[in-house]
């Protein structure tokens, strides 16, 4: 979560001149004429704020650049105060230092050129032009607006990858027990107009995962230095659709029935799909789930839906190979349906061994669902 500096009611230090090795700033090229020649009107306005959102590691970059985050220009905004990017910094800071380079006045030179070695080579005039256009688009590219629902995906997806250190645990459940369970329920849930996924076992088991470990089911508060240990359990969804990933929320999974989740997330999925999902319906959660099993892959390494603290993401269930004890009492190597876990944590609120026992917690539902009858 982006953080708020207010600034000090101690006056700042004067500005220093450029070449002092101190830090640059645009208040000395105004303050002095010969350097506003010498910038040609070049250098940036400082914004001079008194507060200003950043995450930390812009203000690394703000550390190791020697810039002022207040003074840093943004049109962004956060919660209504100014929201600072690591790129803002950057370029800033590479503002500032272009004007202190002196501008050297041409030197008078002959018609012909004093030397060969005056004269650019063709190759070295060539790779020029060419760096100057690396970036331009090339004849059959196509440009894509950056906007709407993917632009506000991505800006999810770099606040939470830039605010919270992911840690991502993987291990893998042997759900013999799970896949005969479903099949034995299918026909029941049918009868009911209900297509049961593994997705209702797998959101119950989660819930025991959480109650057992409760860090996984809160929201790390900078500002007022607290963590706030949540008591519902809202799980989102994450669904894949033509306009990018959504999440709907299922509210309060702990007082829900395996069938009641079965339709709840069918519909939810369904009408993601077709962009129907009110705002409300994407609000609350509490943990996330990403099957991105359902499209094949075994494991990966999820992002966290911020300010959650936890992701789970689900491979598919196929037959793997799993070392088991036979008839003789030999080890030996058998297929199984087996189900890949990754889950990401927030590694200022979860350990990595708190991490470990809440997939071991969830995988101990998994291979054996009559638990599940419990929660």
């Amino acid at each position: 979560r982006s953080t708020t500096r207010s600034k000090s009611s101690t006056p700042r230090p004067a500005p220093t001149d450029t070449g002092s090795g101190e830090r640059k700033s645009a208040v000395s090229k105004r303050g002095s004429a010969d350097s506003a020649a010498g910038a040609g009107g070049d250098a940036p306005e400082p914004a001079g704020r008194e507060t200003t959102l950043a995450t930390p590691a812009t203000r690394k970059v703000a550390r190791e650049r020697d810039v002022d985050l207040d003074d840093v220009p943004t049109d962004e905004t956060r919660d209504g105060e100014a929201f600072v990017t690591a790129e803002a910094v950057n370029a800033y800071a590479d503002a500032l230092e272009s004007p202190a380079e002196p501008t050297a006045e041409p030197e008078p030179v002959d018609a012909e050129p004093a030397d060969a070695e005056a004269t650019p080579e063709p190759a070295a005039t060539a790779a020029a032009a060419a760096s100057g256009t690396a970036s331009t688009e090339r004849d059959g590219d196509e440009t894509v607006p950056y906007r709407g629902v993917r632009r506000t995906i991505g800006k999810q997806m770099e606040r939470s990858k830039f605010t919270a250190p992911h840690v991502t645990h993987h291990d893998t459940a042997e759900v013999d027990a799970l896949v005969e369970a479903r099949e034995e329920l299918k026909p029941k849930a049918e009868a009911r107009g209900v297509k049961l996924t593994y997705m209702p076992f797998v959101m119950k088991a989660i819930v025991a995962g959480l109650k057992a470990h409760p860090y996984l089911n809160s929201e790390l508060r900078e500002d007022e230095e607290e963590i706030v240990l949540k008591r519902e359990y809202n799980l989102g969804i994450a669904v894949a659709t033509d306009a990018g990933l959504m999440v709907p929320v299922v509210d309060d999974v702990d007082e829900k029935g395996l069938f009641e989740l079965a339709d709840e997330v069918n519909d939810l999925a369904a009408r993601a799909r077709e962009r129907k999902l009110k705002p409300d319906e994407m609000k609350g959660g509490t943990f996330t789930i990403t099957n991105f099993g359902a499209i094949g892959g075994e494991y990966a390494t999820p992002i966290i839906n911020y300010p959650e603290t936890a992701i789970l993401g689900l491979g598919a269930i196929e037959e793997r190979p799993v070392v088991r004890e036979g008839a003789d009492g030999d080890s030996e190597v058998v297929p199984a349906p087996t189900l890949p876990l990754s889950l990401s944590i927030d590694h200022r609120v979860v350990d990595g061994a708190i991490a470990a026992e809440f997939a071991n917690t969830v995988m101990e539902q998994l291979e054996h669902p009559l638990l599940l009858l419990t929660e």
